[in-house]
């Protein structure tokens, strides 16, 4: 099988710009492809993870992935998917994120030897004069064509910059820059950047004479088109320290029935077939395929150990056996049971297993939380000091959050 029907078996490929001709090129040449990233933040995040799959299975069949980092797009910030204006960032800012991404990057895709390219957009961009920017490629643009594009036309009501609208521009002249350069001949990205895409295809023909191409996957979402990647702390991070190996774990462990073929296909190497075994599963035989996705995702993200201690931890909380030292850990200091029990509130707000005491109130009301499996009933209520005989307590919120308290 093909690189290209690889992609497509694992409904990885949303769209493309001419299907007959990327298909041979990816199955039978070898090519230069590129993925940009905007460091809008100090860490990627699953949604980049759909990305560098993709540009993972292109290098095992022989293609130099270019990862390029916006350091000159991220001045601006893509419109496309927002209401609003981004926050714009410094210079300072955009380049702390940027050596992030590049160190997450170099643990997931081989940049030895040649074999992948990591690329700046400020190189190029920062040092650009605007009335040559213009000449060269703004002339090549229909402002009215470009309002028509779906990352455009949604923010009209709201408002759109003169700002942003330049972002099409910059994002096009990327291709026709790593085309000179590096004989980039394919930009891949998320199906939100279809429009921006087709801007670099038609301004390479146009500059060059030469035919290139554009393919979009398919974005992270659930089996009800919203957004995957998000828990009630925000997005789900590949950061170990914004998103422990035990939460990242759990996240894919508690994906709902309907999503997590569909994840093993888009964010694992197992084989198709062998996932098409999984997809025959049902009901609660379906919790060992869960397991499988959730196991082989957090090893691709932390290695192996790391994963190896999430599922010890997670079994150990679902009554598997397993163990409990991996599970994420708080202490809180024992001067909060100065007469030996302590309002069960100010325990939780000291191990931040609640943002607020008012967020606790509802939750404890609503039967959102247990302490060793025993349900709070009032926000009265207390602990015990002499409920950490074992060292710690386990407190669990909601069906997913679990934290096990230590005195300090």
């Amino acid at each position: 099988m093909g690189v290209f029907d690889e992609l497509q078996s694992r409904g990885l490929i949303a769209q493309m710009t001419n299907e007959e001709k990327i298909r041979d090129l990816l199955n039978n040449e070898k090519i230069t492809f590129y993925v940009g990233f905007d460091p809008t933040a100090d860490s990627l995040h699953v949604g980049h993870f759909v990305q560098i799959m993709v540009m993972a299975h292109m290098q095992r069949a022989g293609h130099t992935p270019i990862a390029l980092f916006g350091g000159g797009t991220g001045m601006i910030g893509d419109p496309s998917g927002k209401s609003d204006m981004r926050r714009m960032m410094s210079k300072e800012e955009i380049q702390h994120n940027i050596e992030c991404f590049q160190k997450q990057m170099s643990r997931l895709i081989d940049f030895s030897d040649g074999k992948a390219l990591m690329e700046n957009n400020g190189d190029w961009l920062l040092d650009l004069n605007y009335i040559d920017f213009l000449r060269e490629v703004g002339v090549h643009f229909s402002v009215n064509r470009m309002l028509s594009f779906e990352c455009y036309k949604q923010r009209l009501e709201r408002g759109l910059s003169f700002f942003e609208l330049n972002y099409m521009l910059m994002q096009s002249y990327d291709f026709l820059e790593l085309n000179r350069r590096h004989s980039c001949v394919l930009e891949m990205g998320g199906d939100d950047q279809w429009s921006n895409i087709i801007g670099g295809v038609e301004l390479v023909r146009k500059k060059e004479g030469k035919d290139v191409y554009g393919m979009t996957f398919t974005l992270l979402t659930t089996s009800e088109g919203k957004k995957m990647g998000k828990t009630e702390k925000g997005a789900v991070w590949l950061d170990p320290e914004k998103t422990s190996p035990f939460e990242f774990y759990q996240y894919w462990r508690n994906v709902d029935d309907a999503d997590v073929i569909r994840c093993m296909k888009i964010l694992t190497f197992l084989p198709v077939d062998v996932i098409n075994e999984y997809a025959q599963l049902e009901g609660g035989e379906l919790n060992k395929a869960k397991e499988v996705l959730a196991f082989e995702v957090t090893k691709l993200i932390h290695g192996e150990p790391a994963a190896v201690k999430a599922q010890e931890a997670a079994r150990s909380l679902f009554g598997s056996g397993g163990n409990s030292e991996n599970v994420p850990t708080a202490a809180v200091d024992r001067a909060l049971f100065a007469d030996g029990k302590a309002l069960a509130l100010d325990v939780f707000l000291a191990a931040k297993l609640i943002p607020s005491k008012s967020e606790g109130r509802r939750l404890i009301e609503q039967g959102g939380i247990a302490v060793d499996d025993i349900k709070l009933n009032s926000p009265q209520d207390e602990i015990l000091e002499s409920a950490f005989e074992k060292g710690y307590i386990m407190a669990k919120k909601g069906k997913k959050v679990h934290l096990k308290i230590e005195l300090a």
